[in-house]
């Protein structure tokens, strides 16, 4: 599957500090293109959600700093994010689940 990569314009770096600025609660899945975030923790939809396991055993623990790389064409998925110098394909459900607070730099 191909993923979009382009260059973030004046506007859409605006668009992200917006978005980052204004909310205190991010959705992964909602986070700006080229955005920086802290991971506040991962939403299990049931007891012993495998899911919500695998996010955590993957990295996404609260206090980790995420970044979205880039968005699938269609739709965007599924989204490309970094944890540490790790980079994963995540599917938009899965990125939905994930919540995050701004970082102090909106980059």
């Amino acid at each position: 599957m191909k993923v979009i990569d382009s260059p973030s314009t004046e506007d859409e770096t605006a668009n992200h500090s917006r978005l980052l600025s204004g909310a205190a609660i991010v959705r992964l899945s909602n986070l700006p293109r080229h955005a920086t975030a802290i991971v506040q923790g991962v939403d299990a939809h049931q007891d012993a959600d495998p899911i919500a396991r695998r996010l955590d055993a993957l990295g996404f623990v609260p206090g980790e700093t995420v970044r979205l790389i880039s968005v699938g064409p269609f739709g965007g998925d599924p989204v490309l994010v970094q944890v540490g110098f790790t980079r994963f394909a995540l599917r938009r459900s899965e990125a939905d689940r994930v919540r995050l607070e701004p970082a102090g730099d909106a980059s």
